[in-house]
């Protein structure tokens, strides 16, 4: 049996990027929500914040149903 070592390379590389990506959008969605909550309080809009939130979490939706994609074609 022999190991293709530049393929498994490239799988490893692609999965820790779309996972470093994927925790930094969510991250990014769960701060964006939690600035609604401090301009709610202040007073202030928090529009732009919240769009940010649900785009954030909408493109980490779409990558995680691209890859079950993926996976099943």
């Amino acid at each position: 049996m022999k190991i293709d070592w530049a393929a498994l390379g490239s799988v490893f590389g692609v999965s820790l990027v779309v996972t470093v990506a994927l925790v930094a959008l969510f991250t990014l969605g769960i701060s964006g929500l939690s600035r609604r909550e401090r301009a709610t309080t202040e007073g202030r809009s928090a529009a732009l914040a919240v769009t940010g939130a649900y785009a954030c979490f909408a493109a980490c939706a779409a990558a995680v149903g691209y890859g079950i994609y993926m996976i099943m074609a």
